[in-house]
Formats: C-alpha cells, sequence, structure tokens
C-alpha cells in the first residue's frame, strides 16, 4: 500500500481516530459507548468538527448511519463498544451489505495483550463480520490507525460501495505515535474498472436498437452509482419501458409515462409481463435476486438476449447466464450508450416496438393496484396514497420497515427522485424505519421524513423515540395497525391453511400512550374519513414527532403476489382485479 501527504505530531490513539474522522469531514458519528471505546468518546468531548449522536442501541446506530448514507451518498460512520456493542451492530452492518452501502463502522476491542483469552466483553470482531462486510481490518499499533481508516473510508466508497469495520484495541488508542494523515491510498489487490470495456458497449446499443420488445431494468446500483438522471436520458432516448426494483424505486420518476412500476414478487402485473416477455433486457445496477426474478429457470425458459451492466463483476451471471457483460461503473458506461444512441439511432419508432407498447397497455389494463375502500374501515394502501397526494410536491424522504406495510409503501408512494425512499432491501430487516428516518432526518433538518411502518417492524427499535425527543427530530411515524405481522399472516393465509402460529400481536402497547411517554405527539385513528385530517394535521406540526397510530383493515393482502418458487408470470391477482 502507498500513501501520501498529511502532516505529522505526536497524539495517542484515540487522538487519532477523532482527526482521522475530523478529515473525512464526516458530519455526524451515530454510537454507543462503553468500556473499550471511552478512551475515543473522552477524544470526541473535546472536539466540535465530528457531532456525536447517541443512540440508545447499537443496530439502530448503524441502522441511522446507513440511512445517512442513503440518502446523502456520503459516506455513513458509527461507533460501537467491544462485544456486546459489536455483536449488536451485527444486524445493522449485514443490513448496509446486503444492499450496497458505504459505511464504515469503528469498533473497540479488548486490548491486545488479553486479546483470545476469553477476556470481559471480547468477541472476534474479524471472524463475526467477515461475511457481512466489504473489509474488515484489526488495527494492532497506534501508528496504523490513520492508514486503517483512510483505507476504510477509500474501500467503503468506491467501486460496489460497502460496510467496512476497523476494529481498534483498547491499549491502541491509549498509546501516543506521530500522526501522519495520507491523503491518497492505492492498494495493489484492488483495483477498480470504471469505464466499461467500448467494443461491448457499442455492441449493447446495436442489440437494444434491433429489439422487438425491449425492456430495461434498473436497481440499487444505478441510484448508489448517481446515475439517476443518465438512467432517464437513455430511457428517453430509446422510448422503451422501464421498471425499478425495491431498491432503485426513484432511479427513474414514477410518474413519466414509460415507467411500468416497481417489479419482482409485489410488483407489477404490466412489469413484470413485460420483463418476462422480452426479447433484448437490459439490466443495470441490479442483480436478478430471487424477489425479482422468482424462479430462475422459469425465466430463462423465454428466449431472450440480456445485457448486464454492473460495478461488481461477482454478481454478472451469478443467477442467469447473459449474453453481453459490461463491467463498470454505471455513470461511465451510461454516459457511453448515450453517445452510441446519438451516433447508431434512426429516431424512428418501429413498427415491432409500437406493437410491444400495444401489449403492454393491455397489461395495464389489468390496473392491478386497484383496491376496494370502505366507509368502515380504514384500507392500509389508502393511507399512503393520501399521504402521497398531500405530500408529492414536497421533497419528502419515506423510510419503512419490512412487510406488508413496506410493499404498500413501494407500491403506493410515486418517487420522482432517487434517495428519498429508504428501506431494507436485501436482509428485510425489521425494525430499521425509524432508525432511516433519524439518519434522513439529521442529513436534511428541514426535510419533511416519513417512516411508513408496521405495529410489529416498529417495536424492535422502538427506544429510538428518545433520541428523536434528545434532538428534536420532527419525523412523522404512519403506522399500518393491523394487529397481525402482516406478511406472515399472507403467507400462512395462502400456504399454510390459515394457521395463524405466532403471527397475531395479542400485547401491544398503547401507541398514544408509548409516543407521549417519550415527549412525542400520539394519534390513533380508526374511521378512514379521518385519514386525511389526521395526515394533515401531522404535517403541519412541523417541529414535533408525530406518531400515527392507523387501525387498518386486518384482512388485506398485498398484491399481486408471486409466491416463493414461482415465476414472473405466475402472479396471484386481487380477485376485484381481474
Amino acid at each position: 500500500m502507498e500513501m501520501t501527504g498529511g502532516q505529522v505530531a505526536e497524539l495517542s490513539g484515540a487522538e487519532i481516530v477523532s482527526r482521522c474522522l475530523a478529515e473525512e469531514q464526516v458530519e455526524f458519528l451515530f454510537g454507543y459507548p462503553g468500556g473499550a471505546v471511552l478512551p475515543i468518546y473522552d477524544e470526541l468531548f473535546k472536539q466540535d468538527k465530528v457531532k456525536h449522536i447517541l443512540v440508545r442501541h447499537e443496530q439502530a446506530g448503524v441502522h441511522a448511519a446507513d440511512a445517512y448514507a442513503r440518502a446523502t451518498g456520503k459516506v455513513g460512520v458509527a461507533l460501537v463498544t467491544s462485544g456486546p456493542g459489536v455483536t449488536n451492530a451485527i444486524s445493522g452492518i449485514a443490513t448496509a451489505h446486503m444492499d450496497s452501502v458505504p459505511m464504515v463502522v469503528l469498533t473497540g476491542q479488548v486490548p491486545t495483550k488479553v486479546i483470545g483469552e476469553d477476556a470481559f466483553q471480547e468477541v472476534d470482531t474479524v471472524g463475526i463480520t467477515r461475511p457481512c462486510v466489504k473489509h474488515n481490518i484489526l488495527v494492532k499499533r497506534a501508528q496504523d490507525i490513520a492508514p486503517a481508516i483512510k483505507r476504510a473510508f477509500h474501500i467503503a466508497a468506491t467501486g460496489r460501495p460497502g460496510p467496512v469495520v476497523v476494529d481498534i484495541p483498547k491499549d491502541i488508542t491509549l498509546e501516543t505515535t506521530n500522526y501522519f494523515y495520507p491523503q491518497s491510498v492505492s492498494l495493489r489487490s484492488y483495483n477498480l474498472v470504471t469505464r466499461g470495456h467500448s467494443g461491448q458497449i457499442r455492441k449493447a446499443v446495436e442489440l437494444l436498437l434491433s429489439a422487438k420488445r425491449p425492456m430495461i431494468y434498473s436497481g440499487g446500483g444505478v441510484i448508489m452509482g448517481n446515475a439517476s438522471e443518465l438512467l432517464a436520458q437513455l430511457v428517453h432516448a430509446l422510448g422503451y419501458p422501464c421498471t425499478n426494483t425495491l431498491m432503485g424505486l426513484g432511479a427513474f420518476p414514477a410518474t413519466d409515462p414509460l415507467f411500468l412500476g416497481m417489479l419482482g414478487m409485489h410488483g407489477t402485473y404490466e412489469a413484470n409481463m413485460a420483463m418476462q416477455d422480452c426479447d433484448v433486457l437490459l439490466a443495470i445496477g441490479a442483480r436478478f435476486d430471487d424477489r425479482v426474478i422468482g424462479n430462475p429457470d422459469h425465466f430463462m425458459s423465454v428466449k431472450r438476449k440480456i445485457i448486464h451492466v454492473d460495478v461488481d463483476p461477482s454478481s454478472i451471471s451469478k443467477r442467469v447466464k447473459v449474453d453481453i457483460p459490461i463491467v463498470g461503473d454505471v455513470s461511465e458506461v451510461l454516459k457511453s450508450m448515450l453517445r452510441h444512441v446519438a451516433e447508431l439511432s434512426t429516431a424512428s419508432v418501429k413498427p415491432e416496438v409500437d406493437a410491444w407498447w400495444k401489449q403492454i397497455s393491455l397489461w395495464r389494463e389489468k390496473d392491478c393496484s386497484k383496491f376496494d375502500m370502505s366507509d368502515t374501515v380504514i384500507k392500509p394502501q389508502s393511507v399512503v396514497q393520501t399521504f402521497y397526494e398531500l405530500t408529492k410536491n414536497d421533497d419528502v424522504f419515506v423510510t419503512s420497515d419490512v412487510g406488508q406495510h413496506q410493499m404498500w409503501a413501494a407500491q403506493y408512494y410515486k418517487f420522482d427522485r432517487p434517495r428519498r425512499w429508504i428501506n431494507s432491501g436485501g436482509l428485510g430487516t425489521m425494525g430499521v424505519g425509524l432508525p432511516y428516518a433519524m439518519g434522513c432526518q439529521f442529513a436534511y433538518p428541514d426535510a419533511l421524513v416519513a417512516c411508513i411502518t408496521g405495529e410489529a417492524s416498529i417495536q424492535p427499535c422502538i427506544q429510538e423515540l428518545s433520541p428523536a425527543q434528545q434532538y428534536n427530530l420532527p419525523i412523522k411515524v404512519i403506522t399500518l395497525n393491523n394487529r397481525y405481522l402482516g406478511m406472515v399472516r399472507q403467507w400462512q393465509e395462502f400456504f399454510h391453511g390459515n394457521r395463524h402460529s405466532e403471527s397475531y400481536m395479542d400485547a401491544l402497547p398503547d401507541f398514544v400512550k408509548l409516543a407521549e411517554s417519550y415527549g412525542h405527539v400520539g394519534m390513533r385513528i380508526e374511521n378512514p374519513s379521518d385519514v386525511e385530517g389526521a395526515l394533515k394535521e401531522a404535517i403541519a406540526l412541523k417541529d414535533r414527532l408525530v406518531f400515527m397510530d392507523f387501525i387498518t383493515d386486518q384482512t388485506e393482502n398485498v398484491y399481486p403476489m408471486i409466491p416463493g418458487g414461482k415465476g414472473l408470470s405466475e402472479m396471484i391477482l386481487d380477485d376485484s382485479s381481474d
């Protein structure tokens, strides 16, 4: 490894950690103190460049750092102590890893001389985190702290982003050494391909222009690669249909007529059918995962040519064999594609593509997102729909947890901009919604931040109502309360003979009282006619966290739905949509 730049001074390891964070222009550090990191906390106390945010559980701290990264594009940073501090953080680290979020997690470790002796609050951090990080580093000398942190930030933010763990023993934070912060880093084993192969790109564009039934499929990689604008330009230049994954929502404007909606297990009928029946497929920053294409054998039973663009070569041809692989930074590849389209395109719409759009219109007529309204019970879809209508002209960040409410938020809130939809895709971590909302609100203090959650999903990190009060975060919590683990109940209804094993919430708290006990505003809404008024009132309370407990229809299911192991064209639709 080669490094250049910086200045030299005699400092303790803890001071070096603090200086490094300032060098990286870290705005917020989400953390929770403990014995192994007390020297670092002492140094944080003495400075004012990095603002430390005290969460109430390490998992929430990592989630908040993760959301900050998703919302801003910067590296999120968290600090936890050794042992249980690390193990509590694992869910947050694995969540960020699955969704390719740039993050640096600093972990305390027991003193070097007792590592391996089962010391108090000792775990093998490097060993435990290895499967769910992009990289991890155990620092063994004070002089190695600065290079390790520099390396961590570089690896986290470049290529396919991801979390990097830096494990720092307590005695190393007390040692003094010459401080020298490197200005650049070069890693021999870490060579990034950014441009993409020009011959492959040209071949891909020629294939796209010859398509009769084209489809553009984009995922979270477009957002993480800051390529949303370029994607929109390409889709419009070609005039082809586009779909987003759950993680890619907002990468292409949801209100655009060329957008077919989200695809996958709970995607639209038209997106899934077009994905299955296309003859040329362009996949950008997406990974053909099980929730997107369902059964790969079913998917590959239709003959089509696939172009796959991704910064990570290991994602290409991992689940489906592709015809034209392009490894590179999605923004660079899209720029190159646009140049070739301008050069090769005849600009007239081919009759075959016109016929393809007519077929898509027929699929759209299914109106798969239609649902029956009620005068007596609140429909969960209508809460999201109403919230969208009230806020569609504002700059809104919507976070969610995992379950039915997550799917309804994705289906009924139309995201026209990237980095506005913040949720756990790959890992599906319950409890992320509230800490995610905190991370967004810290990043954008004047924005409207809403957490669409369920009465079950809100509870794993509900203690974060405490820092939300401490730091005056005016988050709007929209709880779709159906008194069930809704998605579990839905699967039990469909596939397990309605045997609701452990899916009913018998001992729910009074959420209004709970919110009030933390110093927030609580509302309980039971009547459909009160939904709009309650949301308007909550939005108007610009300086308060409002916890809205919407008592919703227990029988509602998420449609369309592709059962596990089935293919894209084997959707279950709501009876009323047929």
